[in-house]
């Protein structure tokens, strides 16, 4: 599987940016795909994850209510709708493919993940 992640830039605090992350190479219709971030001098953290089918999905608490995921079967591709942006969400994010069916407790977990697109970096500037 490969993944490509875009849609990163430079945008105010308060704004909005959508990353896209296509995969391609086998079918992922019964993966569960995530986002995960990683600001200078941080650990990578979990934003949010989705499951293929039936679409249930995980949030980090810091993004809840700001940002959503959402997945388009036909393109292959996870979308992340990033609202009211903050300056501390400024990372580079990167998504992730699962090979296995997880619950939602277990999609946080980056070791549950097999795949790993490159970085599209998010600067949100105060």
């Amino acid at each position: 599987v490969q993944l490509q992640a875009s849609g990163g830039g430079l945008v105010q605090a308060g704004g909005s940016l959508r990353l896209s992350c296509a995969a391609s190479g086998r079918t992922v219709s019964s993966y569960v795909m995530g986002w995960f971030r990683q600001a200078p001098g941080k650990e990578r953290e979990f934003v949010a994850a989705v499951r293929w089918r039936g679409g249930h999905t995980s949030y980090a608490d810091s993004v809840k209510g700001r940002f959503t995921i959402s997945n388009d079967n036909a393109k292959n591709t996870v979308y992340l709708q990033m609202n009211s942006l903050k300056p501390e969400d400024t990372a580079v994010y990167s998504c992730a493919v699962a090979q296995r069916y997880l619950i939602v407790s277990v999609m946080p977990r980056p070791e549950a993940y097999d795949y790993w697109g490159q970085g599209t970096l998010v600067t949100v500037s105060s």
